[in-house]
């Protein structure tokens, strides 16, 4: 998640405001009383941030491993 210039909006996002939203869509849907349809939506809403967490997390363990392959000086 590096280039801004191709992501929407939503997928400029930092790992901690997308987690939190996340958090905030679980909490809404376990908490019940909403409609289908907002439920729906709120549903494919944290769908999209899970994906941009793990986009976050998949580069945080890449630059991990590059890291642990490096040479050290």
């Amino acid at each position: 998640m590096t280039d801004d210039t191709k992501a929407g909006p939503e997928e400029r996002l930092s790992y901690e405001q997308a987690r939190a939203e996340l958090a905030s869509v679980v909490e809404r849907l376990e908490a019940g009383g909403t409609s289908l349809e907002e439920s729906l939506a709120l549903w494919e809403r944290g769908e999209a941030l899970a994906v941009i967490c793990q986009r976050w997390l998949d580069g945080a363990r890449a630059r991990i491993d590059a890291a642990r392959q490096e040479p050290a000086s």
